[in-house]
């Protein structure tokens, strides 16, 4: 029992002078050389061996901080940093601030069409309304009348049926050419040239909305092809050809063509809807001055 004790003691005393043996290495400076014998030769060729190997892990210790130091923080690139939600670095804007002088002049022939396209649909369209109201106020007020001349009152002094109709009476009060001509031929002569000059006045304007659908997409081409010309210059010079150095000025260019069509489509559709509103015109003023022909060539008689 004795024994196990003092194995436990010994046990612990070496624990504990292995705890403090480096520390008071560290602390306690090497003796001064001195002559030795060569039987102790080898024992203070020991000691400083133990001393180099209590200093390393000290000069580890004292080490392990540089780097900590070494690696300051550093802000990321301004590359990297991700564009604001909604910010478009490339738009109409951009390619504005950006056009040359070709870009900028096709971008003001495609504003002044689409701007002369709406204009001259608001315009034409109203002049239409006007002479379709005219029309009715015909049905119920001209053929209502006792006598000519007092149906001729009745219509409003700009309205184009109005125009026919005198024109016709013109025509049947005096025969043509001396009498030479008959008087149903004179007629007709006089309503259908007044006819062509309504019509004329109609179509005035309409062909530039043809035109527009027909040069618009064209021209917004011309400005896509000079457009990606110059993208592909500026990535030449650049030397980068990466998808975001190519994708953002080409579509970018690709505006222009949008644009083009953009003026173009609606110029298409509403040359087609005026022609029909003025198909529908035409009719109604031909079927009114052949009645008015067929009553004035039975009254002359």
């Amino acid at each position: 029992m004795i024994s196990k004790k003092l194995a436990i003691a010994a046990a612990v005393a070496l624990m504990a002078g292995l705890s403090f043996g480096p520390a008071s290495a560290q602390n306690n400076q090497p003796p001064a050389p001195t002559m030795a014998s060569p039987s102790s030769g080898g024992d203070q060729s020991a000691t400083p061996a133990a001393g180099d190997q209590t200093a390393a892990p000290a000069a580890d210790q004292a080490a392990t901080p540089a780097p900590a130091a070494a690696a300051p923080a550093t802000p990321p690139p301004a590359a990297g940093t991700p564009v604001a939600a909604g910010a478009n670095p490339y738009g109409l804007g951009d390619l504005w601030a950006k056009g040359d002088f070709v870009s900028k002049g096709l971008l003001i022939i495609l504003a002044i069409m689409s701007v002369g396209t709406w204009y001259i649909f608001f315009v034409k369209w109203f002049e239409q309304s006007r002479i379709l109201g005219q029309a009715n106020q015909v049905e119920k007020k001209f053929w209502s009348s006792n006598n000519l001349n007092e149906g001729i009152d009745k219509l409003a002094k700009n309205s184009v049926f109005r125009t026919v109709a005198e024109s016709g009476v013109r025509a049947a009060s005096g025969q043509g050419a001396g009498g030479l001509i008959n008087l149903n031929d004179w007629i007709a002569m006089s309503l259908n040239r007044q006819l062509e000059e309504i019509n004329a006045k109609l179509q005035g304007g309409i062909s530039f909305l043809a035109s527009v659908g027909s040069v618009a997409p064209f021209v917004g081409l011309l400005g896509t092809v000079w457009g990606i010309y110059h993208a592909l210059i500026a990535i030449g010079l650049a030397g980068q050809a990466s998808i975001d150095k190519v994708a953002g000025p080409v579509g970018e260019a690709l505006i222009m063509t949008a644009i083009g069509l953009g003026v173009a489509i609606p110029g298409v559709l509403l040359y087609n809807y005026l022609v029909r509103r003025n198909k529908v015109i035409n009719e109604k003023l031909r079927s009114f001055a052949s009645d008015l022909q067929a009553y004035l060539v039975t009254k002359g008689k």
